[in-house]
């Protein structure tokens, strides 16, 4: 018998199943959002590299910021991601929330990539 799956990991898939249908050639800009921190890359999937990748446990947030929980950090993520992504020679990705909501911290992060000039 198959085990259930959790909520969090069914919306996951979800999403994922309908990235793939929207994704064509362009690479994955992937979230993770744990209680202390965030991370974001941008993955190839069919070569199953990162490209780019940027989170709040980066040197240059140590300084910068007295937490990685909050809202202000995962925009400064979102923005360091972009351009990283940017010097690298990527512009389109396909936004990919994982099984969480597009709200707080995962919406600032999204936001801030897309100023600093990622298609999405």
């Amino acid at each position: 018998m198959a085990s259930p799956l959790s909520s969090y990991d069914r919306r996951k898939a979800r999403v994922r199943r309908s990235l793939r249908r929207a994704q064509g050639d362009r690479p994955r800009l992937s979230v993770f959002r744990s209680s202390k921190n965030i991370y974001a890359q941008i993955i190839d999937d069919t070569k199953g590299y990162t490209l780019a990748s940027a989170s709040s446990l980066d040197a240059d947030f140590k300084s910068n910021l007295s937490k990685g929980t909050d809202v202000a950090a995962a925009a400064a993520v979102g923005k360091l991601l972009a351009e990283r992504a940017i010097k690298a020679g990527i512009k389109d990705v396909v936004f990919d929330r994982g099984g969480y909501m597009y709200h707080g911290r995962v919406k600032a992060l999204a936001d801030a990539a897309r100023e600093a000039g990622l298609n999405f």
